[in-house]
């Protein structure tokens, strides 16, 4: 079997991606210029070649360092584009994107023209190539949980129309609990909002236990590390909680030495409802379907197997139920022909 064509063939949603983390060096380039931003680099190729990492906070050196290019509303707008263009081609129906607003706020960019910027990327993409879309505002957890309640002030008038649909955490989990964020994960399901959050990356199986526990989340983040307790393994399992691995970053970063070692399918065969995404592609080296293939040719995935990673990214999916069951349907018929 082709599993690429195969892979790309499944109708199929991608459910943790940072749109900063899409910025691919010929963009970076660009923008540093039409913005007069400096930046350490003279060419795509030494981008390229500092794209190297051997733990989270490496990563996050640089990809802090690459956002400062973005600065005016079209800088995001294009950006978002960008990554929708390339995540239609790779056959995603439907995305739920996240965004840093204080990585830009600390820079002096003014929160609405990230949010703005975004949006209407987002808007132009389901025009462009019909994927559906929503808009998930995360806060940085090695800031403190009075700066994530300034950051939140800042976006309620999005999130009382509906635009920004859910709020998340992430940054470096080394020392930094969901619990210290209790409050304003309170806060946020008190509005409406849905939660998500990164636990079980670098940090620890209690990590996940308390995002779920404490912050109530909708989701989990990354969470291979849960695999360290059978017990919440298993509990996981039968809340039905999605698990939105990324298996290049996490091969990257140093998460595993190489794909053939990946926990996804020992998380698949735990009965954990797990999906498969592409977290920071431009920085990690791979899109959706770049992932879904690498892990599935390194694991010896079957048909089967995509089947289901495609039907949990859609079940795990914040659609309402007749979108979802519109997707899930062309799934069993793709699958059925497969058959």
């Amino acid at each position: 079997m082709d599993l690429s064509s195969y892979f790309r063939a499944l109708p199929k949603a991608e459910l943790h991606l940072h749109l900063e983390g899409t910025l691919e060096p010929e963009l970076m380039i660009r923008l540093a210029a039409r913005n007069k931003v400096e930046i350490p680099f003279r060419s795509v190729e030494e981008i390229r070649a500092a794209y190297r990492f051997t733990r989270l906070q490496d990563f996050l050196d640089i990809y802090y360092r690459g956002m400062d290019v973005l600065r005016a509303e079209e800088d995001f707008h294009e950006l978002t584009l960008a990554y929708l263009e390339r995540v239609a081609a790779d056959g995603a129906v439907h995305v739920e994107v996240f965004f840093d607003p204080q990585g830009h706020t600390a820079r002096g960019i003014p929160f609405t023209t990230v949010a703005d910027g975004i949006l209407a990327g987002l808007a132009e993409g389901h025009e462009r190539f019909g994927i559906t879309s929503l808009l998930i505002m995360c806060v940085l957890r090695h800031l403190t949980e009075d700066e994530g309640f300034a950051t939140y002030r800042e976006a309620e008038p999005y999130i009382a129309d509906e635009r920004i649909a859910g709020l998340g955490l992430d940054s470096t989990e080394k020392d930094n609990p969901p619990a210290r964020f209790e409050r304003l994960f309170a806060a946020a399901r008190e509005a409406g909002l849905r939660l998500v959050a990164h636990a079980g990356e670098e940090g620890p199986a209690s990590y996940v236990a308390d995002a779920v526990d404490r912050l109530r989340v909708d989701r989990i983040d990354h969470g291979n590390r849960a695999l360290e307790d059978p017990a919440l393994v298993r509990r996981l399992a039968q809340r039905g909680m999605t698990l939105t691995v990324c298996p290049l970053s996490n091969l990257r970063l140093g998460g595993v030495a190489n794909l053939k070692q990946h926990p996804l399918k020992r998380m698949l065969d735990a009965g954990l409802k797990v999906t498969v995404n592409s977290d920071d592609p431009a920085y990690f080296g791979g899109y959706l379907l770049d992932n879904c293939v690498a892990v599935a040719e390194a694991l010896g995935l079957e048909a089967a197997d995509l089947v289901t990673l495609a039907r949990n990214s859609i079940e795990g999916s914040f659609l309402d139920a007749p979108a979802r069951k519109t997707h899930l349907d062309s799934i069993d018929r793709i699958a059925a022909m497969e058959g």
